[in-house]
Order: C-alpha cells, then sequence, then structure tokens
C-alpha cells in the first residue's frame, strides 16, 4: 500500500503552529515545494468542503423546524397584538417582541434563500459536466449523492 510522504497533521502543525514557509517544510520532510503547495491546497480543500457540507445540513435542518416555529410565533403575536389594544405596556411589549420576530423570520428566509442560490450553482456545475464530459458528471453525481448530508440538501438524479 502506497504510503505518502507527507503527514498531514505534521503538515498542518508545521504551517500552522510553527509558522514554517513551504520551503522550510519541503527541506525537512525531503519533498519538493511544489508538493507541499499541492498537498496543503488539497487539505485546505477537504476542510473547505467539509464545512460548506455541514452549513448546508444546518440550514437545511434550521429551514424546515423554523417554518413551524414561525408559524406557531405567528399566531401567538397575533394573539397578543389583539390583547394589547387596550392596554398600552402590552402595545409597547408587543411591538418589541414583533421586531425580534421580523429579525428572526428574515434571517431565516436569508438561509433559506442562499440555500437555493447553492443548489442553483451546483444544477448549474452538474449540467456543464454534463455537457462537457458524461464521465466526470457521472462520477460528480455519484460523489454527491453518496454523501448523506449534501444528499440531504441538494440530490441528483
Amino acid at each position: 500500500m502506497y504510503k505518502p510522504k507527507i503527514n498531514d497533521r505534521k503538515l498542518l502543525r508545521m504551517i500552522d503552529r510553527e509558522k514554517m514557509s513551504q520551503s522550510d517544510i519541503a527541506k525537512a520532510i525531503g519533498v519538493s515545494r511544489q508538493a507541499v503547495n499541492q498537498r496543503l491546497q488539497e487539505l485546505r480543500g477537504q476542510q473547505t468542503r467539509a464545512v460548506a457540507t455541514a452549513r448546508i445540513k444546518e440550514s437545511v435542518d434550521a429551514g424546515f423546524d423554523a417554518m413551524r416555529q414561525l408559524t406557531d410565533i405567528n399566531a401567538r403575536a397575533l394573539e397578543l397584538l389583539d390583547q394589547a389594544e387596550n392596554d398600552p405596556d402590552l402595545s409597547l411589549k408587543c411591538i418589541a417582541e414583533v421586531r425580534q420576530q421580523i429579525k428572526l423570520a428574515s434571517d431565516i428566509y436569508e438561509k433559506m434563500f442562499n440555500l437555493s442560490v447553492v443548489h442553483e450553482f451546483m444544477q448549474i456545475v452538474s449540467d456543464t459536466l454534463k455537457e462537457v464530459d458524461a464521465s466526470v458528471y457521472r462520477d460528480f453525481k455519484k460523489r454527491i449523492n453518496a454523501n448523506r448530508v449534501v444528499r440531504s440538501a441538494v440530490r441528483f438524479t
């Protein structure tokens, strides 16, 4: 089995904690600076994909729960506003609460919009890959559909 010359943990420690240059790391472990640079880019890409995947899952999960929550909050806010018509103190409290709920709704809609933009982008990438190279598209689709977290948000058929 192939054993890589570059140990990922060691590489990240040397870059992030020891603040070594890529040239110094290359000399220390006996590889080219380009090899260090390439491996570092791969690792950072994996990290970015992992974070993006987690964010997508959070957005999807929050979006579905949030819609039910927003409906409940809206019903309660309407009840309070009806009660507040004859009570000035309660009116002020209701106004403050309604402001908070509008901000929450705005945040939720923004996350849901961002998720739809990501989905549209993924569809463009998918369509482009399909046009350019069918085998690359099949591999892309297979990878997306194999990832449980991404699959919950975006599924290519």
